[in-house]
């Protein structure tokens, strides 16, 4: 039997989409024999070739995001609170990421979780690197060395990589999946995902 392929799971963690989504798709993968490959970019370098502008940035759009993320995290359970600084540039996050995967797998999805929660449940400011960094020591995480790699070229290379493979592929959004090649954007696709995980597509 052919090995099942990860799960794609594209996320930008300013998006409570994206937040939505990573509070589910582990358990998703999980009931179909998959793993799941986590993928931080910006949305911000994205949308300046799709041509997309934050939800924020429309009175009329961030009201019913506000709206809709609050009744979709009721409808699952999750916790939410709207930050009061939103949207965030969540660069030092998604480097910090990307730094663990290479140095401490074991820690990178818990890291990203843990990020999440603490912006969309305890409001905090996660797009300053400090913040950041207080979330990784928490965790036993090496402060110094995050530090120090936040700042590596290297590690900065990997993050604009990664945005500039999002592009590459047309993904524009957040939580974008992808599954055996087949892309789903946004956290209302997720039982479409499982649809497609159990009967193998249509």
């Amino acid at each position: 039997m052919a090995k099942k392929t990860p799960i794609e799971f594209w996320f930008d963690f300013s998006s409570p989409y994206g937040y939505i989504a990573a509070t589910q798709i582990d358990n998703i993968a999980e009931d179909h024999g998959r793993t799941v490959l986590w993928r931080p970019f910006l949305l911000g370098a994205v949308m300046k070739e799709s041509g997309g502008a934050p939800l924020a940035s429309s009175a009329m759009k961030f009201s019913y995001m506000k709206t809709d993320v609050e009744r979709f995290c009721r409808l699952y359970g999750i916790t939410y609170r709207q930050p009061e600084t939103f949207p965030i540039g969540a660069v030092a996050a998604s480097r910090a990421f990307y730094w663990l995967e290479e140095h401490a797998p074991a820690k990178a999805v818990d890291f990203a979780a843990v990020v999440y929660s603490a912006y969309f449940e305890q409001g905090k400011n996660i797009g300053e690197p400090e913040v950041v960094l207080d979330i990784a020591a928490r965790m036993g995480i090496d402060r110094a060395a995050l530090e120090q790699a936040l700042a590596d070229p290297v590690i900065k290379t990997r993050l604009r990589e990664a945005c500039d493979e999002a592009v590459s592929r047309g993904i524009f959004g957040s939580p974008w999946l992808v599954v055996d090649g087949e892309h789903f954007w946004g956290a209302d696709r997720l039982w479409m995902v499982e649809e497609w995980l159990e009967t193998g597509g249509w």
